[in-house]
């Protein structure tokens, strides 16, 4: 029993701190803020949920079956970081140049909000890939890939993953929900500095991502040219 409790500790304290930072809840704020300056505070709580429930329905399938979805398919690893990171850079290029919205603008989004809009802008970009990227997804495969024979430790680091997985989107939750209240407290020039250093640091995180893929590939083609 001790055992069991013991891996299941250990396996949430490894998930969180393997997550945690690659997600950034808190410093992906300024993003979720600047693409959802046009929507209302109910808006922007229904939202959230959305966001949180997609990521961790994202994790948990990354985790638990992400790497037999990526052998089906005949994918690697660094061919979804170079796709991801190709798509993170585009994402923070057009947040980096993009124009101020005016509040003539946000009010007329508002009042064009639907379910189905929220739908929709909760998963992409803001679920993935602005929180749950290529590198939380390879990192959650990565978790998941080996997994312990015994039934009873197999139990006890499936629900490690599943605790570990929710405390992250509880996070990300809290930091998306209140990011207009925090945010506010800096004003308009305030805001404005950390969104387009936000954007700046995104793109920069995109280019690593699709780095990392490109040496990965690169890696694999050179122990194929060598074997």
């Amino acid at each position: 029993m001790l055992t069991d409790l013991r891996q299941f500790l250990e396996t949430l304290l490894l998930a969180v701190a393997a997550l945690l930072p690659i997600v950034n809840p808190l410093g992906g704020a300024p993003i979720y803020l600047a693409k959802t300056s046009d929507l209302s505070p109910e808006a922007h709580t229904e939202l959230s949920r959305r966001v949180a429930i997609n990521c961790f329905m994202l994790l948990l399938v990354s985790t638990f079956i992400g790497a037999y979805v990526l052998d089906f398919f005949g994918l690697s690893i660094p061919a979804v970081q170079v796709a991801g990171g190709a798509v993170v850079c585009a994402i923070g290029w057009n947040l980096l140049n993009a124009p101020d919205q005016s509040p003539v603008a946000a009010q007329d989004a508002v009042r064009a909000s639907t379910p189905a809009d929220l739908a929709r802008r909760a998963f992409y970009p803001l679920t993935m890939p602005l929180t749950v990227g290529p590198g939380a997804i390879s990192v959650a495969i990565t978790l998941g890939a080996n997994q312990p024979a015994d039934v009873r430790a197999l139990i006890a680091t499936s629900l490690g993953h599943i605790a570990g997985i929710s405390i992250v989107v509880l996070i990300v939750f809290v930091c998306y929900r209140y990011a207009d209240p925090i945010l506010r407290k800096l004003g308009d020039v305030g805001t404005a500095i950390v969104t387009r250093l936000t954007a700046f640091i995104l793109l920069c995180i995109g280019v690593q991502i699709l780095w990392n893929g490109i040496a990965g590939l690169a890696k694999t083609l050179t122990g194929l040219g060598t074997g």
